[in-house]
């Protein structure tokens, strides 16, 4: 059968059904994608609209006039305003993604490849400099929120600095421009909590929020490090202004200061310094460097929120709160997760310093190509935490789940060293704990009439899961594109191209042998470091290692079950609404007949304290429950996969021989093409490619990724669509 062609069947009334289903499922997607904008647009009205006098001498007035009771009090209406629209967009957006997935699924495969929104917008406008590879759409929106926290700070200066008058700063003992320094390290400390409202949101890697926008968390992290140094740009200006106006107005003593009410200046500076301290270690050559002074020094974060929210109380943090709520509950669900041991069934150790390790997953386990697991190896370090791409795909492998490991890093050297050395032949069980997968809600591969993919060495794990994603829908009777793959792939050694034979899983039959004949893939391997192929036969092939999982071993199965987005938009909507119901009661019979909702009897402090325990009870109630619903489910997944695997396994013996035999199969061979002694011509490459739409993916080195984002931008050919795919710490 040709891999193109389309198979049709006659209507009947099931598929007429189904259709109709389908139909009212996009209704109701158009229905809440327009509330939803709704509300974002409302909600970014509300920030640009927060400076202006409108704001603070009208609209703030009226809400509160509105909100304020013996519940909430003023906090009332900061949680209306700032809090409830983002977590409403957050929890809507779950049902929107479980509605919305596979229809986009289905959308993207029976696609022309014709249809390509803002194709412009989406290719590199940057490519050299600080912010790496940014599309003009990153750039517009990166512009965009510049200018707001500009408007901000402009309109903030603006007023303030009006009613500042000399005979005002005489007032308070003080010169002009002290005034004005005064006022204008609050400012900083306001135009930095904006910048911290958002400092969440990539690092959330289960949220709702960034899929809704078309993102992922693993391919959001650099807006992280953006708004990180903006953010401690913002908050180092706000203390040191402080600690200029503390000392030539003689009361640098106010830095020991720890008001009962109001602004604590001793908890703003402990989360300062702990800010400080992660942001010493973001920079490039530090964290490359010393990664694991990185990696443990961002457990600060801990520290430098518990701080900030006593430094300015709980009801100005209602501003910053919905990012850092949602990643509270993705953080707490991911601590759940990983108190799990998972299955590792098997190794396959590579030349190289590469290693493929296979996991047990359960039945209904689901996820895209680009998919990500994060991995800990107690034995190693109990608290590192490292990410890799799934190479498996959930199709053709319904019970395992696979990922690549190059040993670029100490962590990485030190589990191949750990699983290849043979002094360690008896090892016959591995604990490792695995978070996620995690990756993008759906993918636009069938848009196109040809994927080229550019890597460089380890760079090519993210795309065997996209060829094998490719290998099955080749196969599978549906009115889908299925494009011409080109994949360009550069190599140090030849002992590298071991990798290649990773393009087939791991229990490859004729089948999949004949799935890959289908596929028209062509395959350009270069080895740079080699002028022509070794001949003494002295490349060492690939090794099998088998492993016994201990019965307390569980399959991966997904955190919340195959309902995992309706499941989450519960979690964020309850423990909200209780949070909100306790609160108000506490306020209502504790805080109230102390304070009278005047904010100047009752600590602030304790206030903070007394919501913080109340918000992080109510996310561990709710996400536990949820959690432990589904692990029961999850339970008996587990049961069928394990006795699949008795089923399948035969003695251990004999699958050692038939891995070690596990070599390229025909089809596959006939694809490779190997080039010894240079680099590929990438421009010649690329621009040879003469389809009419030409997704361009490029993976590895960022000097490589920077070439193909170069040459794809150069407005010499308008088929090629680039795209990077980068996710380091």
């Amino acid at each position: 059968m040709d891999a193109n062609m389309v198979i049709k069947k006659p209507p009947s009334s099931s598929s007429s059904s189904s259709s109709h289903e389908e139909i009212m499922k996009l209704k109701v997607k158009a229905a809440m994608r327009l509330v939803l904008m709704a509300v974002f647009l409302g909600s970014l009205l509300m920030w640009i609209m927060m400076p202006t006098n409108t704001y603070k001498l009208d609209w703030l007035p009226t809400i509160r006039s509105k909100t304020n009771s013996t519940y909430f009090g003023t906090e009332g209406a900061t949680l209306l305003i700032y809090t409830f629209p983002v977590l409403f967009i957050a929890a809507v957006g779950c049902v929107f993604l479980h509605f919305g997935t596979k229809l986009n699924n289905v959308s993207n495969m029976q696609s022309n490849g014709k249809n390509h929104k803002f194709a412009t917008w989406k290719q590199p406008a940057l490519v050299k400099g600080p912010l790496g590879i940014v599309s003009g759409i990153e750039l517009g929106f990166f512009i965009m929120f510049i200018a707001l926290l500009v408007w901000s700070f402009a309109t903030y200066l603006r007023n303030k600095f009006a009613k500042i008058t000399p005979s005002s700063a005489a007032k308070n003992g003080e010169e002009v421009w002290q005034s004005k320094l005064d006022t204008a390290g609050l400012i900083l400390g306001l135009v930095g909590n904006l910048c911290l409202a958002f400092l969440f949101f990539p690092v959330t890697r289960g949220s709702s929020v960034l899929p809704i926008f078309g993102l992922t968390s693993e391919g959001s992290i650099k807006y992280h490090i953006w708004l990180g140094h903006i953010v401690m740009t913002f908050f180092t200006a706000h203390g040191i202004c402080y600690l200029v106006y503390w000392a030539f107005t003689n009361n640098i003593s106010r830095m020991l200061h720890w008001e009962k009410t109001g602004v604590s200046n001793v908890a703003g500076e402990l989360a300062l310094l702990a800010g400080l301290a992660m942001w010493f270690t973001t920079f490039p050559r530090i964290r490359r460097k010393f990664f694991e002074l990185f990696f443990y020094t961002h457990y600060l974060y801990i520290l430098f929120m518990i701080f900030f929210i006593l430094h300015v109380g709980f009801t100005f943090c209602t501003m910053m709160l919905p990012s850092f709520y949602l990643f509270v509950v993705d953080r707490y669900l991911r601590f759940l997760q990983s108190r799990q041991n998972v299955r590792l069934i098997s190794a396959r150790v590579l030349p190289g310093q590469t290693l493929e390790l296979n996991f047990a997953k359960s039945l209904g386990l689901r996820y895209n190509p680009l998919s990500v697991v994060f991995i800990n190896v107690p034995s190693i370090s109990k608290l590192q935490w490292h990410p890799f791409t799934v190479t498996s795909n959930s199709n053709l492998e319904g019970d395992k789940l696979s990922v690549v490991v190059k040993g670029d890093g100490s962590w990485t050297k030190k589990l191949y060293h750990m699983l290849s050395s043979p002094t360690n032949n008896s090892l016959h069980r591995l604990e490792v704990s695995v978070e996620g997968p995690y990756g993008p809600a759906s993918t636009d591969f069938f848009r196109f009439d040809t994927l080229v993919m550019v890597s460089g060495g380890s760079g090519i794990t993210p795309f065997i899961s996209i060829i094998r994603e490719l290998m099955f829908m080749s196969n599978t009777p549906m009115n889908c594109n299925i494009p011409k793959v080109i994949l360009i792939s550069a190599f140090k050694n030849s002992s590298d191209l071991t990798m290649l034979d990773l393009i087939l899983p791991i229990s490859a039959t004729p089948a999949s042998s004949d799935m890959i004949s289908k596929l028209q893939l062509q395959i350009e391997a270069f080895i740079t470091r080699e002028e022509e192929p070794k001949t003494d036969n002295s490349m060492p092939g690939l090794r099998a290692i088998w492993f016994k999982p201990h019965a307390t071993d569980a399959p991966l199965s997904a955190i919340l079950g195959p309902k995992s987005w309706l499941w989450l938009g519960m979690i964020i909507a309850s423990s909200f609404v209780i949070f909100l119901l306790l609160t108000g009661i506490i306020t209502r019979y504790y805080i109230y007949p102390i304070d009278h909702n005047t904010n100047n009897i009752f600590s602030t402090s304790w206030r903070a304290v007394i919501n913080m325990l109340v918000l992080s009870f109510c996310i561990a109630m709710i996400a536990s429950v949820a959690f432990f619903w589904n692990k029961r489910q999850n339970a008996i997944e587990a049961k069928q996969v394990q006795n699949m695997e008795q089923g399948a396994m035969g003695s251990p013996s004999s699958y050692h021989d038939m891995e070690l035999e596990s070599l390229p199969h025909q089809s596959l061979a006939q694809a490779i093409n190997v080039h010894f002694g240079g680099r590929p011509d990438l421009k010649r490459m690329l621009l040879g490619c003469k389809e009419s739409s030409i997704k361009v993916l490029a993976s590895g080195p960022k000097r490589l990724r920077n070439e193909v984002a170069a040459i794809c931008s150069s407005g010499s050919a308008d088929n090629l669509h680039f795209e990077s795919i980068s996710f380091t710490w």
